[in-house]
């Protein structure tokens, strides 16, 4: 028997986690964190983590479960969530990172261990000479990464300084771990440009009321390696340099709010290419709904019969 798991998808801002909310609530399930910068304990405000209350309404799972001064990865969080699916009655992975997803629905391939000294090379080279420049001493393999991509790119020139071959070289390897055993199925919210933007702008404004300023602050009094990932949290780079004087606020909200509609493109782009198409296998990401506005009272009712299908259909196949 192969049991049903849910996948709500889409960009920051687009209403996953209300959705999610509403379908453990209804269906009995457990919301499993799947973005990779609301695991950060500190990072509850700036993330637009669930909030306390919402927690305690129904289970949920991996949010604010890593130190800031810890650096998650993709392999780390599919095994902890294979965990808590386990342990669940229906899982409902929400979030925004897509490779977490994908490590799950399509499996993870094999990457290599890299060694301290490659590990201590990057940062330091990413400090003092930054991503950019970083980018430019990668195997050309990886050359395709993108140049402000600081934490792809220093994991590219890790396995490169390591064992040498290129990063993309050892992606191409076949998966070693496999799909999850588990019948997806998975909604994509996906707002029209302007009205994400809207919910971005409202969303920073609210963050910012809510102890934005003041969550950054005791970020920064912990004096971690500005490489890490929480410590690359949108808004986070832009209040330290607002805290430090480089920047006033309305700039720093400028910057944050500009970096994260960049952002949530590049997320929509990604989810479309991979929930829109036709399942090639069992446990592929496949959507039977798609390119749904922000979840309302309006659309619920439809969400509800496709959600009653997957949790009813035959326990064999797609």
């Amino acid at each position: 028997m192969t049991q049903p798991a849910l996948i709500v998808a889409g960009p920051t801002t687009s209403g996953k986690s209300a959705l999610a909310l509403a379908i453990a609530e209804r269906f009995g399930g457990t919301v499993i964190n799947a973005d990779a910068m609301q695991c950060y304990r500190e990072l509850r405000v700036i993330t637009a983590r669930p909030t306390p209350e919402d927690e305690a309404h129904v289970p949920h799972a991996l949010y604010g479960v890593l130190p800031a001064a810890q650096a998650g990865h993709v392999a780390w969080w599919r095994e902890a969530a294979l965990a808590e699916m386990a342990r669940a009655k229906m899982p409902i992975l929400c979030g925004g990172t897509g490779m977490y997803l994908r490590a799950l629905t399509q499996g993870l391939s094999a990457l290599p261990g890299v060694t301290a000294e490659a590990r201590d090379e990057a940062r330091t080279m990413l400090a003092e000479l930054g991503p950019e420049s970083l980018h430019s001493r990668l195997h050309p393999e990886d050359s395709a990464l993108r140049p402000s991509d600081s934490q792809r790119i220093a994991r590219a020139y890790e396995v490169w300084r390591s064992t040498g071959r290129s990063l993309a070289s050892w992606q191409r390897e076949a998966p070693i771990l496999p799909a999850a055993p588990y019948r997806f199925r998975a909604i994509l919210l996906d707002p029209p440009r302007d009205t994400l933007r809207a919910a971005i702008h409202a969303r920073w404004a609210s963050m910012m009321a809510g102890g934005a300023i003041e969550e950054a602050a005791a970020l920064l009094e912990q004096g971690l390696d500005p490489a890490l990932p929480a410590m690359r949290a949108h808004g986070v780079p832009e209040l330290a340099a607002m805290l430090r004087g480089e920047i006033d606020e309305p700039e720093a909200s400028r910057r944050a709010i500009a970096h994260t509609v960049a952002y949530t493109k590049r997320q929509a782009t990604w989810f479309r290419h991979q929930l829109l198409v036709e399942p090639q296998e069992t446990h592929r990401m496949n959507a039977r709904i798609a390119g749904l506005e922000q979840f309302s009272e309006r659309n619920y009712p439809d969400l509800l019969a496709f959600l009653q299908k997957a949790v009813d259909a035959p326990q064999h196949g797609p």
